[in-house]
């Protein structure tokens, strides 16, 4: 019985950290998709991230033709070069993100000791879900 009653505890952790992620996104300039991504280690948020131009560039995420520039970040890198940049260390920590991590993505996660990752949208190339699949990272789609 109390295994039933943690994991409805983790469900509902779960889709609360979703939800704040999906409002993160909500600071993202991007206008063809905005993505927010938290880090959470011990039920504490160690960082966070939207997708958007790097430091100092301006805030337009798309070219002339709404395509996205090449140069801009996803929120999971964001938020994983903020941790660098802190005291705080990824390693067994969950990821939350609103959408399911590109290939790219799925490496820095793998690199920084993250080993959880849960997702509310799925994106259309699976690549990234697979590749932190085959290095054992518990992956999760939860629809809020």
């Amino acid at each position: 019985m109390q295994i039933s009653t943690d994991n409805a505890k983790q469900c509902l952790l779960d889709k609360r950290y979703l939800r704040m992620a999906r409002i993160w996104a909500e600071n993202s300039y991007c206008k063809r998709r905005q993505v927010g991504a938290l880090i959470v280690k011990d039920k504490s948020i160690i960082s966070d991230g939207y997708n958007g131009t790097p430091s100092g560039f301006e805030n337009i995420c798309e070219d002339e033709d709404n395509k996205t520039k090449l140069y801009v970040l996803h929120a999971e890198a964001n938020a994983i070069t903020k941790m660098a940049k802190s005291a705080n260390s990824s390693s067994g920590a969950t990821l939350y993100v609103t959408a399911s991590p590109c290939i790219e993505c799925a490496k820095l996660i793998i690199q920084s000791g993250i080993v959880r990752v849960v997702y509310s949208e799925a994106y259309h190339c699976t690549s990234g879900i697979e590749l932190l699949q085959k290095a054992g990272i518990q992956v999760d789609l939860i629809e809020i």
